[in-house]
């Protein structure tokens, strides 16, 4: 039961980061854009979705506190400072995303979205690299400090995960927006998706000099982890021959990314299972009681269908592409309007 509820703490995580990650890489695109309908045009694409993207995270909150308790009860005091950013960021994101969308291409709200979305990014990279450290637990309960788990591998996840965020937001802009405003977001997010892959292959390389080394013991592990990172290396490699202006796909950039993302994220769980948190707490240690598990699961377990039936049809709704001579307003919307 563990690991069934394991992978339903994956489902979240995996969920936000392609969900929430593309529309945090927008955020941040637009503090590298100078036109200002074109920031408003890219605040409009996270307008349509974002509360539903950011589900996940709740979710994934829940289900981390209601099967590993003692996981939660040890990595959230670890990761404080960093999740008190994210939190703040992600609160100041969801008040300018509603103003913004109300009041027009307003300078001072598409800013404070971008650079929220920059801070949002960078401190979840902080999260990543904190759960590298080793964590200090004594009876059950961390015993650590929230500043010594700041350590010089947050330096190098910190950009990684931004750099990851800003390739998915202009791939989701490559699939979205036609014209020249099309050609810029290929153009830039191939050096972004380059840039993203060297760091996330620094991290990996990394990885094994902090207090949580890759576990690779055994035949199966070995190959396991090795068919991830190539299924990962296809898909950079099919997003960076696509992801370039001219180019006559528009989801394969995406999808390319979405893969790669996937196969590193499953590639370190295969490294590390069954190992939770640094240096040992496993997932045995960590678990809920299984009674307790299965009838949590009933409720989690319905409302997972929903949210996705829910993050489905908000992208369905909006599935057209942003016309890029619409100045800011998005012409999709005249769908549903009289």
């Amino acid at each position: 039961m563990a690991t069934v509820w394991l992978a339903l703490v994956l489902l979240c995580l995996s969920m936000y980061l392609l969900l929430d990650g593309y529309d945090l890489g927008l955020g941040i695109a637009t503090l590298l854009e100078r036109d200002p309908a074109a920031r408003h045009r890219m605040l409009e694409e996270v307008a349509v979705a974002w509360d539903g993207n950011e589900t996940w995270l709740v979710l994934l909150a829940v289900s981390l506190w209601a099967g590993f308790p003692a996981a939660f009860g040890a990595i959230l005091p670890h990761a404080y400072l960093a999740l008190i950013a994210v939190l703040f960021s992600l609160i100041v994101r969801g008040v300018s995303t509603e103003m913004a969308s109300q009041a027009g291409p307003a300078p001072g709200w598409v800013q404070a979205f971008g650079v929220a979305s920059l801070t949002a990014a960078l401190a979840q990279g902080v999260v990543l690299g904190t759960l590298t450290a080793a964590l200090r637990v004594r009876s059950g309960a961390f015993s650590g400090s929230p500043f010594g788990a700041v350590g010089w591998f947050c330096a190098l996840s910190a950009p990684t995960v931004a750099c990851l965020y800003l390739a998915l937001g202009y791939a989701y802009l490559r699939a979205k927006t036609t014209g020249a405003f099309c050609s810029s977001a290929a153009r830039r997010g191939r050096l972004v998706a380059l840039a993203a892959t060297l760091l996330t292959v620094a991290c990996f390389a990394a990885v094994n000099a902090t207090a949580a080394p890759l576990n690779l013991h055994g035949p199966v592990r070995s190959i396991a982890f090795v068919c991830l990172l190539l299924f990962g290396a296809g898909g950079v490699t099919a997003t960076l021959l696509t992801l370039r202006p001219g180019a006559r796909s528009d989801l394969v950039p995406l999808a390319g990314l979405v893969t790669a993302l996937l196969a590193a994220l499953l590639a370190v769980v295969v490294a590390r299972y069954p190992v939770l948190a640094p240096p040992s707490l496993t997932l045995a240690d960590a678990s809920a009681p299984s009674t307790t598990m299965t009838f949590l699961a009933v409720g989690i377990g319905l409302n997972v269908p929903l949210i996705l039936f829910y993050t489905w049809f908000a992208h369905h709704a909006f599935s057209g592409k942003l016309d890029a001579g619409s100045n800011g307003r998005d012409p999709r919307l005249a769908r549903s309007l009289p």
